[in-house]
């Protein structure tokens, strides 16, 4: 196959038949060489791994652009590689806005929440809600959400692991992909029970770098097979057999014109705009720098990698389509997950499919391992530490606990990323984002925002977003009663006589975001707590200027 030919030549057999794709030796020995070089990294950066501090925010000492590397890594998740680019490939323009949304949301993160989470808390979300709240029920509602929205996202990494490894290893059954999901969680939990922050950190940073660059390599690519012209690229997606033709170019082909279909995209974009801003294991990840100052920095440094990345993204997808084409894809073990590494085949063969195959695995071990370090965080530091031994626990059994947390936080995804193997992973973490959105971001603004904020309406809040959210995603389509055209099923639940959906959006965000925020005002003007006041003007104080925050630890 030419390198630079102007239109897309015919399919492998191999990548027609959506499996054997590639040499598994080669892509067995990309993985390996990769989980080597990173556990090393890990080893390393464990022996500096003394305090609470360490383990949970690696001693605060990265700087801001380090830091902001880092966020990026952790942000760019399976989702966004691999999810993103297959909903470009078969949805055009409705697939793209997953990639608006994403980025889009860093900027209700940079003005309203890094900086000043940054100067009020020390290792998690509870620690701010605590400040000026009644601790014991407000840590234990928030440590409670930081699992629920931990236990989503790590659902879609979890399908993206076995999509990916069974792809690349011909591995058809679902016993088989099974076993790939169990790999990959054992894989997150010793990267996080030897390294801590400090290892999740670097692993997060080499895979940032990695992943930027593969995604680099492939848009150029593949725009040079079109002569750099991007006008030919989207003409040969909408004439790829199989496409959805011109709607690729605009609104409605993932989504359609109907009414419900409308709100669903509204709810959608609702959801991916305001979910960054209260996802856990990103708003961790600001106290590991020094000040809040390096804070700001190390946002503005993700929005730029985060942009660039998703510009690739476009290219990428739309690639795929032309050159793969939407049948292979949906074909192939993982679906729309699969895009992005058959187009790898596609360009360059074996060596490049088991290179971006790698990066994608690195793209999974990173997210899945600072999800486990947060969620261990949060139950560690939150609920045994501050509300079990009320403050009374020692830092070796704070972190013995947080150990034995990430062990069971494995077992957990493991099983859920079973359940949800197959499904659009873009489309899973999109869900997490609604949960964060519903559960914690109203509680966080009220709090650094509203002196009148109290205990009743934190609570209210973060239980009423949450629940809401829960119960409108296990009564959706996503659950049960989705089929495509042929009558196969889209939802989790693969019986297709199965049904009990009764809520028609698929992202319920849009009745969820409002309603907690409501609750939130509703609780806390019902009812006062004696010393509020006095505490949110030291709160105000606080994260305004930054006077009594935690700072980095000196070995």
């Amino acid at each position: 196959m030419a390198a630079f030919s102007t239109a897309p030549a015919a399919l492998p057999v191999a990548a027609a038949a959506g499996t054997d794709v590639g040499n598994p030796a080669v892509n067995i020995a990309i993985f390996a060489a990769f989980v080597a070089v990173t556990l090393a990294v890990v080893l390393r950066a464990s022996r500096n791994n003394r305090t609470a501090a360490d383990f949970y925010a690696g001693g605060r000492s990265f700087t801001g652009g380090q830091n902001g590397v880092a966020i990026a890594g952790d942000y760019l998740s399976a989702a966004s590689f691999l999810g993103i680019a297959g909903a470009i490939a078969l949805y055009g323009y409705d697939g793209f806005l997953y990639s608006i949304g994403f980025l889009v949301a860093w900027l209700v993160a940079l003005l309203l929440v890094a900086e000043l989470l940054r100067n009020t808390g020390r290792f998690t979300m509870a620690d701010v809600l605590s400040f000026r709240l009644r601790e014991r029920p407000v840590r234990t509602a928030a440590a409670i959400s930081t699992l629920a929205v931990s236990f989503f996202y790590l659902l879609a990494q979890m399908a993206g692991a076995g999509g990916l490894v069974a792809l690349l290893l011909g591995i058809e059954s679902r016993a088989g992909q099974n076993v790939v999901i169990a790999v990959v969680g054992s894989l997150m939990v010793l990267y996080v029970l030897v390294g801590g922050m400090k290892g999740t950190t670097w692993v997060q940073i080499i895979k940032a770098c990695l992943l930027v660059a593969g995604a680099a390599v492939m848009t150029v690519w593949v725009l040079a097979r079109y002569g750099f012209n991007l006008s030919d690229l989207l003409g040969a997606a909408v004439s790829a057999p199989g496409s959805a033709g011109e709607a690729l170019l605009g609104p409605g082909a993932q989504y359609g014109g109907s009414e419900v279909s409308k709100l669903n995209f509204l709810s959608l974009s609702l959801a991916l705009v305001l979910g960054t801003a209260g996802l856990p294991h990103v708003l961790m990840r600001f106290y590991t720098v020094p000040s809040s100052k390096e804070a700001r920095k190390s946002v503005v440094w993700a929005i730029w990698i985060i942009g660039v990345f998703y510009l690739f993204t476009l290219v990428i997808g739309y690639g795929a389509g032309a050159i793969v084409g939407p049948d292979v894809i949906r074909a192939a073990p993982g679906r729309a997950n699969s895009a992005a590494p058959l187009l790898a085949y596609e360009l360059g063969g074996t060596i490049l499919l088991g290179i971006i195959a790698a990066v994608a695995f690195a793209t999974i071990l990173a997210v899945v391992a600072g999800l486990a370090i947060t969620a261990s965080a949060s139950f560690a530091h939150d609920i045994y530490a501050s509300v079990v031994k009320k403050g009374e626990a020692s830092p070796e059994a704070e972190m013995r606990v947080a150990r034995i947390t990430i062990v069971v936080i494995g077992a957990v995804a493991i099983v859920g990323g079973i359940f949800a193997n197959g499904q659009n992973i873009a489309f899973l973490v999109a869900l997490a984002f609604a949960v964060a959105a519903s559960a914690n971001l109203p509680t966080i603004l009220y709090s650094l925002f509203w002196r009148r904020f109290t205990t009743r309406g934190a609570l209210w809040s973060t239980y009423g977003g949450l629940i809401s959210c829960l119960v409108l995603i296990a009564f959706s389509p996503v659950v049960s009663g989705k089929v495509d055209e042929s009558g196969a099923s889209l939802s989790m639940i693969r019986d297709t006589g199965v049904d009990f959906a009764w809520f028609p959006l698929e992202n319920p965000g849009l009745v969820t975001i409002p309603l907690a925020f409501f609750l939130g005002w509703l609780g806390s003007v019902t009812g006062r707590e004696t010393g509020n006041e006095k505490r949110a003007a030291e709160m105000e104080v606080r994260s305004l200027t930054g006077a009594g925050a935690e700072k980095a630890v000196q070995h």
